[in-house]
């Protein structure tokens, strides 16, 4: 676990916590056997996932109004040349509700919420099926709120979404924390001024065209350890 000063300032002791759903809170891995019941082959997921972040980011710089299934289904018929049967496009996209949590997950929100920090989710999915897939986990429970980028009308990594989620939990942007798996969600929450916490579970090095994160860690729970380390 690793600690870096952020370049304006220290980086001080969050009073809320903002962590990012997929890929952070809930790998999207499992989906792979529902590709290859869908005849598409394995390598074509990762190309799935950055396409989907592809146009989520090109949504943001051209303020479209699309839901994150438009996007996901989207993607989906575009890296198969749009011949990816209805029936195997459902079975995907409904497979996203029924992810299962990182093994660390819920420990990562308890120690959040047992040292008085407010806890929500900050997702680029829409609120409804995170809600969802937050009961269905268990995890609802253990958060504050489920917040989304579909009241801004706005994609991370813009600032918006993090403005909004330090606004509705009535706290300073410094004062937030973000937790997420992914090096340009650090880099976009840093620049909305937020505490960032990057969790190596995914990209395993942090991304070398990014400021580093105020906090790092090997998983959620040395993240979040991390955070209420900081003074």
């Amino acid at each position: 676990m690793t600690a870096a000063p952020s370049p304006a300032s220290a980086p001080r002791r969050p009073a809320a916590i903002a962590f990012d759903v997929l890929d952070t809170l809930f790998p999207l891995a499992p989906l792979e056997w529902r590709f290859r019941a869908a005849g598409i082959p394995r390598v074509l997921m990762t190309r799935w996932s950055d396409h989907m972040l592809r146009d989520a980011f090109a949504l943001t710089l051209l303020d479209g109004r699309h839901t994150f299934e438009d996007v996901a289904r989207g993607a989906l018929r575009d890296i198969t040349g749009h011949q990816i049967a209805p029936a195997a496009e459902d079975a995907i996209i409904e497979g996203m509700a029924e992810l299962t949590a990182r093994r660390e997950a819920a420990d990562a929100l308890t120690a959040a919420r047992g040292a008085g920090l407010r806890v929500v989710t900050l997702g680029n999915g829409d609120d409804g099926p995170t809600a969802a897939l937050m009961a269905r986990s268990g995890l609802e429970a253990l958060v504050d709120g489920v917040l989304s980028c579909a009241a801004p009308h706005s994609w991370k990594p813009s600032s918006t979404p993090y403005l909004a989620a330090a606004e509705a939990l009535e706290v300073e942007p410094g004062r937030l924390a973000l937790v997420t798996a992914h090096g340009w969600d650090v880099a976009g929450g840093s620049r909305a001024g937020l505490v960032t916490g990057w969790s190596a579970q995914l990209e395993g090095r942090f991304p070398s065209v990014f400021p580093p994160p105020d906090v790092s860690g090997r998983d959620l729970v040395e993240v979040v350890d991390g955070l209420l380390a900081l003074p």
